[in-house]
């Protein structure tokens, strides 16, 4: 992923232009006053796993996940 500095008078000025450009390309921007970095913007997909699949093969289903009973641990029903 490519990262370009930029001074914060340059990132206001062509803010939304940046943005748009940084969606597309996944690059990062820093983000200086006087010479010091103080931000990092960052594509949101680039930053983000994938969802899809993530968790599969972690858990596992014990019983019948629709229908449990739990009259035996209710004092009043024994």
């Amino acid at each position: 992923m490519k990262q370009q500095t930029l001074p914060i008078s340059q990132f206001k000025a062509r803010c939304l232009r940046l943005l748009e450009e940084l969606a597309e390309r996944g690059e990062t921007i820093v983000v200086t006053k006087h010479g010091r970095p103080i931000a990092k913007v960052t594509s949101f997909r680039s930053e983000l796993p994938p969802l899809k699949g993530r968790w599969a093969g972690q858990a596992k289903t014990k019983g019948d996940i629709v229908y449990f009973d739990t009259s035996s641990e209710w004092e009043a029903l024994r």
